[in-house]
């Protein structure tokens, strides 16, 4: 194992080994660490939904009716049907036939893109896609084309390229993306498809709950469910919860239950969180004042932060502000942390090189009097 020593030998000498970091709780936009505070900007808890009363409610009571798991994977005895009804819910939130869940975000893009594209298919994919995209396309027999970010042309370059030398050809893209915050041309990309005969994905975990006129995310705000095949996405994030989902054709449930096996060979989400997912998509709804909030602090946050001349990026609830050096990144991190502001470092391999950054991520209860503080704080400590 002396492969092991020496990578962490390598780590620690650079700065860079990453260490996990316990928290006693979070709440309310706070992560509590022994004695103190912090205001918490690395959690995906956009609209603050994890602590919702309601949340709470619908898992405790589906602990009493049903017990803590299925204790099976789905095609086995963990087939209950909450679960089915989730799906519908899923389907109907995305203006699609059918939805199938999944326990995780990275299990369902594995797990998809690694089992529809075949040997004579190919995929084109988004440079900066999530790494559960990426290893699926590594999974999948199909050649993998990676296409510029948000780069329509390049996409199309490779299209023209690529494109008749297979059978089948499927585009994969996020809508929101994670670390940059931005948005991808979900027109443009449609008409593409089309025009290339291909078949569109799209990973919508950082929109679901924050876009669209019932918070189904950046196709249901473009229009555009009927143009997009595939809806990827999660309830971990905005919507408060754990696990993932599709929302797709029929034809594609019935295959992917069929042949993907991070779907097979998975024990079922437990009833305790498939309610809570239930009851997600009801709040979703129900309160779309608190994506409007969001929305609106994240843009004061980041045009205050340009303002006062930090390089930061994106037009969504995620701002990052690009440093460029690993140390300087590492640092900054820490100088906030003393501020009582628990924002990670985020360096490469999960962004390029150059591309180093801290990556603020905003909910619910980021207000103005706690983000212009926080503004206040950063022209403090860090001469631009």
């Amino acid at each position: 194992m002396e492969w092991i020593k020496s990578f962490l030998h390598e780590r620690e000498k650079t700065g860079s080994l990453r260490v996990l970091q316990p928290a006693d709780k979070k709440e309310n936009g706070y992560v509590y660490i022994g004695e103190k505070k912090y205001l918490d900007f690395s959690s995906n808890d956009y609209l603050g939904l994890s602590t919702h009363p309601d949340m709470k409610k619908a898992s405790i009571e589906a602990i009493k009716t049903f017990g803590t798991s299925v204790s099976g994977s789905r095609l086995l005895s963990g087939d209950f049907l909450i679960h089915h009804y989730l799906e519908e819910k899923i389907a109907d939130f995305k203006n699609k036939e059918s939805g199938l869940v999944f326990n995780s975000g990275y299990q369902a893009n594995v797990g998809i893109i690694g089992s529809l594209p075949g040997k004579m298919d190919v995929i084109f994919c988004d440079k900066i896609a999530h790494a559960s995209i990426i290893d699926g396309t590594r999974l999948s027999p199909a050649k993998t084309c990676r296409f510029l970010h948000n780069d329509m042309d390049h996409l199309e370059i490779l299209l023209k390229k690529e494109r008749n030398k297979f059978r089948n050809a499927l585009v994969i893209t996020e809508t929101v993306f994670s670390m940059d915050g931005d948005v991808c041309p979900l027109k443009e990309l449609v008409q593409l498809k089309n025009r290339y005969n291909c078949t569109l994905m799209v990973d919508e975990a950082h929109a679901t709950g924050i876009f669209g006129r019932n918070g189904a995310g950046i196709v249901e705000k473009e229009n555009l469910s009927e143009n997009v095949d595939i809806i990827m996405g999660t309830f971990s994030k905005a919507l408060g919860s754990f696990g993932a989902y599709i929302a797709c054709s029929k034809k594609v449930k019935d295959y992917l239950v069929n042949v993907c096996r991070s779907f097979i060979y998975s024990t079922a989400l437990p009833p305790s969180i498939v309610c809570a997912n239930v009851m997600a998509l009801e709040i979703v709804k129900k309160e779309p004042d608190r994506r409007k909030i969001l929305l609106e602090n994240a843009e004061y946050f980041r045009r205050t932060l340009k303002q006062k001349g930090f390089n930061v990026k994106g037009s969504t609830q995620i701002v990052p502000w690009i440093i460029g050096d690993s140390k300087k990144t590492v640092e900054a991190g820490r100088i906030l942390q003393e501020e009582g502001y628990r924002v990670f470092p985020i360096r490469h391999p999960t962004v390029p090189k150059g591309q180093e950054r801290l990556r603020f991520s905003l909910n619910y209860y980021h207000d103005k009097t706690i983000l212009k503080k926080l503004c206040n704080d950063m022209s403090k400590h860090f001469k631009i």
